[in-house]
């Protein structure tokens, strides 16, 4: 008789690390919301910081899985739909509420997400065609997700100095019915390098 699926008993100690990351993520949008609602710079600040800490959880999970040689479809699928949620939508939701409101800014900031979930995919996708002798994915095509990590510190040298909102660096610029924040167009190049083909970074 085939056994009921648990998902509690089927994860490794690696996913709980995956969960962790999942958990800063959306704690990072819950912050930008509360941000916008109160006005409060500091709870701005605690979701930028929530962003390093996710990608700490990020990294740990790897090397437990591979000390634990607990690596499983299971914790490959959770590791990307937390990878979404803290580098894909929170970034975007911490732009947003930084002042990157205009119509323009919702469409790049939208095309950054889709653009990392498309790269999230391809690798899942392409995991074992890219697998080594060894059984380890030995580059990566595009830069990886938690590459938007610069994007979350470049926010908060921003927040920093008060440079948020209407003080936006690089100012607003109105084209057509829409406003373009120009810095919003560091999030077009990030997820443009994401889905790249042929810009391989070696996987440590």
């Amino acid at each position: 008789m085939k056994k009921h699926f648990s998902m509690i008993r089927g994860f490794h100690l690696a996913d709980w690390f995956t969960l962790a990351n999942a958990f800063c993520g959306t704690g990072a949008i819950f912050a930008a919301m509360r941000f916008l609602q109160e006005g409060v710079h500091s709870d701005l600040m605690i979701g930028m910081a929530l962003i390093p800490l996710a990608f700490i959880f990020d990294v740990f999970d790897g090397y437990v899985a591979r000390w634990r040689n607990s690596a499983s479809v299971l914790g490959r699928e959770l590791d990307s739909l937390a990878d979404v949620i803290s580098f894909g939508v929170a970034p975007a939701a911490l732009a947003y509420a930084c002042g990157m409101q205009g119509g323009w800014d919702w469409a790049v900031l939208s095309y950054f997400v889709c653009c990392g979930v498309s790269r999230l995919a391809r690798f899942n996708v392409t995991a074992e065609q890219l697998t080594g002798d060894k059984g380890k994915v030995k580059y990566f095509e595009g830069t990886p997700i938690p590459s938007s990590l610069v994007l979350v510190i470049i926010l908060f040298v921003a927040l920093q100095r008060g440079d948020i909102g209407t003080q936006l660096w690089g100012g607003m610029v109105q084209l057509g019915p829409w406003q373009l924040h120009p810095l919003v167009l560091l999030y077009a190049l990030s997820g443009s390098l994401m889905i790249s083909k042929t810009l391989h970074i070696p996987k440590p």
